[in-house]
């Protein structure tokens, strides 16, 4: 077995035919490869246009598109465990901003990205829509810096929003 199959023989979802939907959120399900390039610093961006959760107040459902991007340090998500831990949040409770920052801290505790940011873009329920946005920098590094910049500049030119 040479080293790359080493990495990837800890990944137990990826081509795994007979996978399960959990509709219970569950972070375990999680899981990570080696970055092969960490002396580098790039984006890896996810765009998830089914997230649906429930509102904890009237158990309605929510949709949302969750964009994630992140530079990863040493370890990286897998997409497949992504999406199911994603897809457990089906039948949970939460605030759309808690469950951005759900989403975040979960990736942090799993990767320790240098830099990551979550943000929801939920369809409207009531005549309004919710967009929460957070990220995280590493911090005493210039990803912290980095993330206080684009906090502090996010959404100041806004897309047309023609989709909702």
């Amino acid at each position: 077995m040479n080293e790359q199959q080493r990495d990837l023989s800890s990944l137990t979802l990826l081509g795994n035919q007979k996978t399960t939907y959990n509709y219970s959120y569950d972070p375990s399900v999680l899981e990570t490869f080696d970055n092969k390039h960490p002396y580098r610093d790039y984006f890896v961006k996810f765009n998830c246009p089914e997230f649906t959760s429930l509102c904890p107040i009237t158990g309605q459902p929510d949709f949302a598109t969750i964009y994630i991007s992140y530079i990863p340090d040493v370890k990286m998500v897998e997409s497949k465990s992504l999406k199911l831990y994603l897809f457990s949040f089906r039948n949970h409770g939460d605030f759309h901003e808690d469950c951005v920052n759900v989403i975040m801290n979960d990736l942090i505790k799993l990767m320790d990205p240098k830099y990551i940011e979550v943000w929801g873009k939920f369809t409207p329920r009531g005549g309004i829509s919710i967009d929460p946005y957070c990220n995280y920098g590493r911090p005493g590094t210039k990803y912290e810096e980095m993330a206080s910049y684009r906090l502090m500049n996010h959404d100041m030119y806004p897309e047309k929003v023609d989709n909702r």
